[in-house]
């Protein structure tokens, strides 16, 4: 669907167009202009050319002579009974006087804002897109503020889908939004979007835009290993994790950077209960994996029963490269076999930096509820790592999907595998003793032919303001 063309407006303003000679006219004109504020929506954007390694900034939001919109820029909706009150304010800026101004105009139902047409695009290549704004009375920035590159070809159809950014970050009192991506194929074109939606009493200013060619990005690569083993009859939890332990010796002669084992590995084939085989963290488990992380200077992720104070958790624990733990997670969801037997649950969504990328840990049930790998994609976790003992291997990979991510498992009675945000098995076994390690691309985008960049389509149209009716809070 096009922008809408307001005809009345439009006619509006044509018809105060100064006769030649008329001052009083030519001033009564351009302060009524800038008075009305309100979209003039139009599909028609200027072409600014754009030459190779391109770099356009946009900053001077002065508005010309005889115009309500600053050169180059046009204001848009799709309907008129949808168009915010665009304008340019002069006293809300960040580097220099003006900035593009969208509000919400006492509309619950509005949706538009301002546009300017790149043209010289090059199919292919790759670009990227810097804008700052700053928000008042807008309660969800992440789904009412919309920035986007709508690629396309010289026949003005869209060529492929549209890229929405979604990456921000602090910029003392504003913030700073990016997009990096690459133009289809036949795209000569693009339209830069500004928007602000849903929104009846907000305003979204947007000051300092850049658009640039940027080489192509390198590849992110890390390999992500996985151990397939449950040991039998091993008659201690010591014998249990030296099992574990000798499996990590051998995934580790692929190289793998982070290696997820399976849940409760202090547990499994011994006959203890979880209580009895709960110990601090850190404590003796964590020392023992993390001197095969130092040894092989990789990741772990390994379940254990974790006990601090009265309580007892389900814990996945994370080892860093030097063998110290650098996080855990304890299990939110637990099943009522867990509950009958004492364990507490968890009660937060970590997420992790580490030197490749942000990880997030599930365990088990876990997988059988969205929340858990929704709040942790939410905070930028590209790959969750979850040791399970037995489950779903269907919701394994709609985890993945859904939300964007890699998905490594490792399992006893249920697939241990490396899925991609495709949800597509790079490896799955349920046979004991097989490790595997599998060479990943973070910065590889997934895009669907009908759908485009779901990972930024997540971002952006997640509906976290949306309360669950009956919820008990």
């Amino acid at each position: 669907m096009y922008p809408y063309y307001s005809e009345s407006r439009a006619s509006l303003v044509n018809q105060l167009e100064p006769m030649e000679g008329s001052m009083t006219n030519l001033s009564f004109s351009f302060l009524l202009k800038r008075a009305l504020g309100v979209c003039l929506v139009t599909t028609v954007f200027p072409f600014p050319v754009l030459g190779n390694g391109v770099r356009i900034q946009l900053r001077d939001f002065s508005l010309a002579e005889h115009s309500a919109t600053p050169p180059g820029w046009q204001t848009w909706a799709q309907r008129e009974e949808i168009m915010p009150r665009c304008y340019v304010d002069a006293t809300q800026f960040r580097s220099a006087p003006n900035a593009l101004a969208i509000a919400g105009n006492s509309n619950a139902a509005e949706y538009g804002g301002w546009g300017y047409r790149l043209s010289n695009i090059q199919g292919g290549r790759f670009y990227r897109l810097t804008a700052y704004y700053r928000t008042q009375w807008v309660q969800h920035e992440q789904l009412q503020v919309v920035a986007r590159l709508d690629w396309r070809d010289s026949k003005d159809e869209r060529v492929g889908q549209p890229d929405y950014a979604y990456r921000v970050e602090p910029a003392g009192d504003w913030k700073k939004i990016t997009l990096q991506g690459r133009a289809p194929e036949k795209s000569t074109q693009a339209k830069l979007e500004l928007a602000l939606g849903w929104s009846p009493q907000g305003t979204v200013w947007w000051d300092d835009i850049t658009f640039e060619e940027v080489p192509a990005p390198q590849e992110r690569i890390v390999r992500l290993g996985s151990v397939a083993l449950r040991p039998r009859d091993t008659g201690s939890k010591e014998e249990s994790v030296n099992a574990f332990c000798r499996a990590l010796d051998r995934v580790a002669l692929d190289k793998p950077d982070i290696v997820c084992l399976g849940e409760g590995i202090t547990k499994v084939g011994n006959g203890e209960t979880y209580v009895t085989l709960a110990e601090p963290i850190p404590g003796p488990t964590t020392e023992r994996l993390g001197q095969k992380a130092r040894q092989h200077k990789m990741y772990i992720v390994a379940g254990i029963f974790e006990r601090e104070g009265n309580a007892v958790y389900n814990t996945a624990v994370l080892i860093d490269r030097q063998g110290k733990v650098a996080g855990k997670y304890r299990k939110v969801y637990l099943p009522r076999e867990e509950i009958e037997a004492g364990l507490t649950p968890g009660v937060a969504y970590p997420v992790f930096e580490t030197d490749f990328g942000k990880i997030g840990m599930m365990i088990c049930w876990d997988v059988e509820y969205v929340d858990p790998a929704r709040a942790l994609a939410a905070q930028g976790a590209e790959i969750i790592l979850m040791p399970i003992w037995g489950g779903n291997y269907t919701l394994m990979k709609a985890r993945a999907i859904e939300n964007h991510v890699f998905l490594v498992s490792a399992g006893y009675d249920v697939e241990t595998a490396i899925i991609n945000p495709n949800g597509e098995a790079l490896h799955a076994t349920k046979a004991s003793g097989v490790t595997k390690t599998i060479p990943v691309n973070l910065n590889e985008r997934f895009l669907d032919p009908w759908l485009g960049d779901m990972r930024a389509r997540f971002h952006k149209e997640i509906r976290w303001d949306v309360p669950i009716v009956g919820l008990v809070k």
